[in-house]
């Protein structure tokens, strides 16, 4: 049976070349025997004539909030209703802009604010307006409440420019869709995540830490508990907010993070250590400040414990994922990380002027396990984190079998 026989898709269509991409997620859609309703923003139709849309989805196009033959039963109320989906494809700066803060002045952004349904956004844009601050802001604003973005790809642009903005294929966009009428690939698996710095104290004022944001972290434990996952999240000192269904532990230290680790993996299926623990500790803590008064000072530092190593080494494991950032030697230091802690996947990525910087909004990771590699390109860390939780998935229930 098909997955999308019967639901019933709206499908939003905002000003943007790409546009004519629409027209082909349409055919897909319908092909899976789905319910497709279009409606256009005015801008959308100086792009895409509504006839197309009309002869593709059987349906004549909406494009009015207020057409009189429509809102005399509250027509706008009614198609929210309708919807077991929404998908915006292209979504324009302006129509995310307006969607994350709420506004509600045409139709579609009436629809997407008035209904229930899980709302699916595939940005289009100049890689400029992308990765402009107010976008990437509207961005992370929409991902806290709720909607599912997919993409954007990298690549020439109509504009001529090249880089992140180009609207991901109607196949994907199809997938994505699918995907919302799916049993979670987790769904019943406990997962254990670690993310963000660890602080070791040399004084009451002062400590050794790393730049970590905690953002891949904190992404893909929300990607784990989209997937349906039961999701504990040991957390060192960042400022960021925790994903919904999540259940945060803070700590502070790595002799913190490692108790917290060492007290939940027992009851964990899957463990993913995207934390970045301090190596290092100071051997001695100052109790008092320490005064400046040497042209040098001395700091003598011990190792932390391992939790990745510990828990990898457990007789009953969960099934364990690393990370490593790196400088060089990307693969060889990961697969070095992968055999000498008997790890099940190691999700490696560049660091510095090699990569996209431990602070950026982005990301590119390569997974390697035993028996193959995967890499996964540029691309905001939340969908970045999605990706990854299913290729964890897949494999978790490839060695760990109901």
């Amino acid at each position: 049976m098909k997955q999308l026989a019967n639901k019933r898709i709206l499908v939003g269509v905002t000003g943007g070349i790409a546009a004519y991409k629409s027209a082909e997620l349409v055919r897909r859609l319908r092909d899976q025997d789905a319910q497709v309703q279009v409606v256009m923003t005015r801008a959308a139709e100086a792009f895409v004539a509504p006839l197309t849309f009309q002869a593709l989805s059987g349906r004549p196009v909406r494009t009015e909030l207020l057409e009189a033959r429509q809102e005399s039963a509250m027509g706008h109320i009614e198609l929210a209703r309708w919807a077991h989906a929404i998908v915006v494809a292209p979504a324009s700066a302006d129509f995310m802009a307006r969607l994350s803060h709420g506004m509600a002045d045409d139709l579609l952004a009436t629809l997407c604010l008035a209904s229930a349904a899980p709302i699916v956004l595939a940005p289009a844009m100049n890689r400029q307006m992308w990765l402009a601050p107010a976008t990437q802001e509207n961005r992370l604003r929409l991902v806290r409440q709720g909607r599912v973005l997919l993409g954007p790809e990298q690549g020439e642009q109509a504009c001529g420019e090249t880089g992140p903005g180009r609207m991901v294929e109607p196949a994907v966009l199809l997938s994505g869709v699918e995907r919302l009428f799916s049993p979670g690939q987790l769904a019943g698996i406990k997962v254990l995540v670690t993310a963000g710095p660890t602080r070791e104290a040399i004084d009451p004022v002062r400590y050794v830490s790393n730049r970590s944001s905690g953002k891949m972290g904190y992404a893909v434990a929300a990607a784990a508990a989209a997937a349906g996952a039961q999701v504990t999240l040991v957390s060192g000192p960042v400022s960021l907010e925790t994903p919904a269904a999540v259940e945060r532990i803070p700590v502070t230290s790595a002799r913190e993070m490692h108790e917290a680790v060492k007290s939940r993996a027992p009851g964990a299926d899957i463990f993913i250590a995207a934390a970045a623990v301090a190596d290092y500790r100071p051997a001695a803590y100052a109790s008092h400040k320490l005064k400046k008064h040497a042209q040098r000072l001395a700091l003598e530092l011990e190792r932390t414990p391992d939790n990745l190593a510990e828990v990898a080494a457990m007789a009953r494991r969960p099934f364990c994922v690393g990370f490593a950032a790196e400088t060089d030697e990307l693969e060889a230091n990961a697969r070095r990380k992968l055999a000498d802690k008997s790890l099940d996947m190691v999700a490696a990525n560049w660091v510095g002027p090699s990569g996209p910087g431990i602070e950026s909004e982005e990301n590119a990771i390569a997974l390697y396990w035993p028996e193959g590699k995967l890499e996964l390109p540029l691309a905001p860390k939340d969908q970045l984190a999605a990706e990854l939780i299913e290729v964890i998935a897949k494999h978790y229930h490839e060695k760990s079998p109901a």
